[in-house]
């Protein structure tokens, strides 16, 4: 119910006095921020002069000083910060809660905080506690978890704001979040080339998910346009506003691949927090495969099966397979108890290494380590009884030790060792076991084989300093990534989102996500079901294509009927329609070679622009890019493109389905088979 009158006017005048405190303080602290600098700077100066007539205890005094200064510093500099970027637009929500004492409560909800004299709060952080009733309820009865304990009360009211430049736009008051005018605007509103924020929208089954901290490991299953990823984000935010000590450098990020990683990257910093260290599962492998000069990344995998299909299917079935977990360990167990030293040695034609005792030391001494880690282990103690205690000779010793062993550290040999081994269910043939052996380049499936042997025999890299890892798009990584990741990062904490509807992987694909939780001890397992993304026409559109029924449109009908093709010339028309409407269209297709062939028909037509695997940045305006490909994004627009030379079939379903479902306001598909 949008607000007019006296009630508009009084909102205007605490919106004036708000934007009059926030001014001030930004005068403060600058002010603050430069003295503070120049304090410690004279610390400094101090400590330097005088270090000579001052002894450790006063040095470390000093020290300390310091640093609680430029500590104090720093804070005030990333509040400073957060002030400046929300000083146009300082709240966007507020209620009334008379809590269960009576107590009457105004609260102002904004991306930061803001206290008055007596340091109470005149805008609430949308983290805070009490902020969660914003997002959690209806009007009526409602409460909230505070450090206390549990506060009970009653919602009074709700309402929103459109805030610009300082200037009160419009408010309205509002009682259930999933029908409010606010989400419905942002709904109707047109994509932006990145991702924004979604903090004045968050419906009450994404803040379930954002606020969670009973549970240490997440495992969410969301529909198409549900917004996994922006709750992911969001999540991020509340646990660094919410765990003390976290910090953005112990949160990491897996994403799909790079065009996301560039689109996700400004929501963080609209929240007032720094970006998180992000990578792919790729840039992952290649660290620990440096032998290799390419690493074949997931999109590349996939693309090269609707490309070009492939040869032996069975055997990269296996590969893909989670039976093919047990059959490598099995291997490792025997090529390790077979392991051994077959000869004596000597070292500098001066130390006698015995057979026997290296033996020993390797099966019974230091049994608990990993094989390659029990044989550094004895060159470590090698050199250190020959030389003074030393590690002087240790890699001397190693050479020498697998110089005289029945087992290798070339973890090339021992892959083809498992694949000639009866453990591999299925063999590779000799003629590609060379090509793997001479390749300087290595295929995706073949790569994460390769990286569990190597972890399984010289041990799993700890990533101590990870506290939080989100991986998003969960239904394209194996049980075997999954296992792996669980291993170096054994002692974070997980939020893992994904749709299996959405898996494109001909050769994997997961029932429910609810199976990982086998793998993550101590999980939740929640289902996002409503989807904010697309029209009730496209849903409905989409629904068909997988045969599903539980997807729930919360915008409201735009009357725009999907539309189906059959005559490929109505495309250039098609483009020019929608771009008199819309600011980002995607031409979305089967594969590359098909998005090669729009490119070229369209580019001297239109200003258009290819993504392929290794784009990162690119234009929303008008683009053509392969489905498998446009997992995460989302365009005002999308053309499904087909041709006799390239559409889906019957089992690629879920790729067409991942095509369709990027759609925001209207989608037009070529269905030519």
């Amino acid at each position: 119910m949008a607000i007019e009158g006296i009630e508009l006017e009084k909102e205007k005048k605490i919106l004036r006095g708000i934007n009059l405190k926030i001014s001030k303080k930004i005068d403060e602290l600058g002010g603050d921020i430069e003295l503070e600098e120049e304090k410690i700077k004279e610390f400094k100066k101090f400590a330097w002069d005088n270090k000579s007539s001052m002894d450790s205890g006063d040095l470390a005094a000093v020290q300390s000083e310091s640093n609680l200064e430029a500590n104090m510093m720093l804070m005030e500099k990333d509040y400073f910060r957060k002030l400046l970027r929300v000083k146009n637009n300082p709240y966007f929500a507020s209620i009334v809660f008379d809590d269960e004492d009576l107590e009457h409560h105004v609260i102002y909800i904004g991306l930061t905080y803001l206290k008055d004299d007596k340091l109470r709060n005149i805008i609430n952080d949308w983290r805070s506690p009490i902020c969660s009733i914003y997002y959690d309820y209806e009007l009526g009865p409602c409460s909230y978890l505070a450090p206390g304990g549990t506060i009970k009360g009653e919602l009074k009211r709700k309402r929103q704001y459109k805030i610009e430049n300082k200037k009160l736009v419009r408010l309205f008051d509002s009682s259930i979040n999933i029908e409010d005018d606010m989400l419905q605007e942002v709904l109707a509103g047109e994509s932006s080339e990145k991702m924004k924020n979604i903090v004045n929208t968050i419906q009450s089954e994404q803040n379930a998910v954002i606020r969670n901290i009973t549970d240490k490991n997440l495992i969410v299953s969301g529909i198409a346009g549900s917004g996994k990823t922006s709750v992911a984000l969001h999540r991020i935010a509340f646990l660094l506003y919410k765990i003390k000590n976290l910090t953005s450098s112990k949160v990491l990020i897996f994403s799909p691949n790079r065009i996301f990683t560039e689109y996700i990257s400004n929501v963080l910093p609209e929240l007032g927090e720094d970006n998180t260290m992000q990578t792919t599962f790729n840039d992952y492998i290649e660290k620990e495969l440096i032998g290799f000069k390419k690493v074949e990344n997931y999109v590349d995998f996939i693309g090269r099966y609707y490309k070009n299909g492939e040869n032996n299917k069975k055997l990269v079935l296996y590969k893909q397979s989670d039976n093919i977990i047990k059959d490598m360990e099995d291997f490792v167990l025997d090529y390790v108890s077979k392991a051994k030293f077959i000869s004596d040695f000597t070292e500098n034609e001066i130390y006698i290494i015995s057979k026997d005792e290296i033996n020993e030391m390797l099966h019974k001494r230091y049994n608990s380590l990993v094989l390659l880690d029990r044989v550094d282990t004895i060159a470590d103690k090698l050199s250190e009884r020959n030389y003074k205690g030393t590690h002087k000779k240790s890699a001397t010793y190693k050479k020498l030790l697998f110089e005289n062993a029945n087992f290798t550290n070339d973890f090339k040999e021992i892959f083809c060792l498992f694949f000639k081994s009866d453990f591999a269910k299925i063999k590779m043939s000799e003629n590609e076991l060379e090509q793997f052996k001479n390749s300087k380049e290595i295929k995706y499936e073949d790569a994460l084989i390769l990286t569990y042997l190597k972890g399984l025999l010289e041990g799993f890299g700890y990533e101590k300093y990870i506290e939080q890892v989100v991986i998003d798009e969960a239904q394209d990584y194996s049980y075997l990534q999954y296992l792996i990741i669980s291993k170096v990062f054994k002692n974070a904490n997980f939020t893992i989102l994904g749709d299996v509807n959405q898996t494109i992987n001909p050769y994997y694909k997961y029932k429910t996500l609810n199976e990982l939780t086998h793998l993550f001890p101590r999980s939740a397992y929640i289902e996002l079901t409503k989807t904010y993304r697309s029209s009730a026409e496209i849903i409905a559109y989409t629904n068909k294509i997988l045969n599903l029924n539980h997807v729930c449109a919360i915008r409201k009908d735009n009357k725009i009927p999907v539309v189906l093709r059959e005559k490929l010339e109505y495309l250039e028309e098609d483009v020019t329609h929608l771009q008199e409407k819309y600011k980002s269209i995607a031409i979305i297709t089967r594969d590359s070679f098909a998005a090669e062939k729009v490119f070229n028909l369209l580019k001297d037509k239109v200003k258009i622009s290819l993504i392929e695997s290794n784009t990162i940045e690119f234009n929303k305006e008008l683009v053509v890019l392969p489905a498998y490909i446009a997992k995460g994004l989302e365009f005002d627009s999308v053309i499904v493109y087909t041709d006799k030379d390239s559409y889906f079939n019957n089992k690629e379903r879920n790729l067409l389905y991942v095509a369709c479902t990027r759609a925001q306001h209207e989608l037009i598909v070529y269905s030519i088979k």
